[in-house]
């Protein structure tokens, strides 16, 4: 067997003991099931400030491919562009993606569409965990994926979880996280 595949998990929620986290562990457990090294990263106690738009839009992100803030930023954009994939777990708040969640991706966007490239042609699997009434969870997926569709990537599937299905969808998010990782290793491509 050669190098474990490297999978790079980014979830944010407040609550370390609700929904999300109970969904990302569920993730992580059929990753390491499926044989793969789950590098997990929680944003909400990182430094990601938002973009500043700096110069007429676009600073360093588009000349050199790095931010000019100092922050947590540089090191989370490494480990996403040395995975072999990468899964987004996020709280659903008014619809959309937590507000560390959304930080992240706008600077990655810039810095990836500018300059990089380094996230083009990664696969990527998507939950967005919703309480309330749910509805908000299918809106947040679509966010991300458009997000991410900016930068090239793709989305191997995109799991809503919500408080009134939870009672199945955190067992089969178990079997998503090994199936995803089955896929990446077999090579899967999708068009769109």
């Amino acid at each position: 067997m050669g190098c474990r595949m490297k999978i790079a998990v980014l979830w944010s929620s407040a609550n370390t003991d609700g929904l999300t986290a109970a969904a990302k562990q569920q993730l992580i457990s059929g990753v390491e099931k499926a044989g793969a090294q789950v590098q997990e990263i929680y944003l909400n106690p990182k430094k990601i400030a938002h973009c500043r738009a700096c110069g007429d839009g676009w600073g360093l992100c588009r000349q050199e491919g790095r931010c000019v803030l100092q922050d947590d930023f540089a090191g989370i954009y490494q480990a996403m562009a040395e995975a072999d994939g990468i899964i987004f777990v996020s709280a659903v708040y008014w619809h959309d993606l937590t507000e560390c969640m959304k930080a992240l991706i706008d600077r990655l966007r810039r810095c990836e569409t500018g300059h990089n490239g380094y996230l083009e042609g990664k696969r990527c699997l998507l939950a967005a965990c919703a309480g309330g009434t749910g509805r908000g969870a299918l809106e947040c997926l679509w966010h991300l994926e458009q997000a991410l569709q900016h930068m090239g990537m793709r989305a191997f599937d995109r799991l809503p979880v919500v408080r009134f299905n939870r009672d199945y969808m955190l067992p089969a998010l178990e079997k998503a996280g090994a199936i995803y990782v089955e896929r990446l290793r077999d090579g899967f491509d999708m068009m769109y």
